[in-house]
């Protein structure tokens, strides 16, 4: 589903990012990446999305290797995506349904439909008596949680997800967790960045830790 092989990423000014990086993901899986704060682990989820090419190697997503894609068809392979940003990526002049039914709208779903699923969206994370609310004006944890919304309403094929209870209380972190295991129960691949210890003591899976850009034993 998703090859790591030996793959290098350099930044502007000589960074490595990542060094000598290989390892895979089967569909269906639920993965951990771990690591401190600068280890690599939203260079790893970004590599995985096209949003990022690696510097050397290969990265591919079912069979495909993302580096080589034409432009054209990168947003066809991130329609597979649901992706949950450290830092939100809200749209602020639009309300919570709306940011959350964009995606469906992009992706050309019937108008009730994508209404319907939006509101599921905002319910499963506890966010549908603020429909209506714009960003702006919810907590931290409430705009994480909106941003997990928008990234499951379409039912993505796989799910990634930076640091996704950075922002939240215990309570809610644990039902961030439960939400991305019945994910993955129904067949979605999720791939969780985290430093969290709840969500790696939560979730007994397989983990990828990083350090320093390198792979750990």
């Amino acid at each position: 589903m998703i090859s790591f092989s030996q793959v290098h990423k350099r930044y502007p000014g000589g960074y490595e990012a990542l060094h000598d990086v290989s390892f895979a993901i089967e569909a269906g899986e639920l993965v951990l990446i771990t690591g401190h704060s600068g280890a690599g682990k939203s260079t790893v989820l970004k590599l995985m999305a096209a949003i990022e090419s690696p510097s050397s190697g290969s990265v591919l997503v079912s069979g495909q290797n993302v580096a080589k894609l034409k432009p054209a068809a990168v947003p066809f392979l991130r329609r597979r995506f649901g992706i949950v940003f450290q830092d939100h990526k809200l749209l602020h002049d639009r309300n919570a349904f709306q940011n959350v039914l964009l995606p469906l709208q992009i992706a050309g779903f019937d108008g009730r439909d994508a209404a319907r699923r939006a509101r599921a969206a905002l319910d499963k994370v506890g966010l549908l008596a603020k429909e209506k609310a714009m960003p702006v004006t919810l907590s931290g944890g409430e705009q994480q949680r909106l941003c997990i919304a928008r990234a499951v309403v379409h039912r993505p094929a796989v799910l990634l997800a930076d640091e996704p209870t950075g922002n939240l209380d215990e309570a809610y972190g644990r039902e961030i967790v439960d939400l991305f295991r019945a994910l993955h129960q129904v067949g979605a691949t999720v791939v969780i960045a985290t430093h969290d210890r709840i969500v790696v003591q939560s979730l007994d899976v397989r983990t990828i830790s990083l350090s320093r850009g390198r792979l750990e034993a």
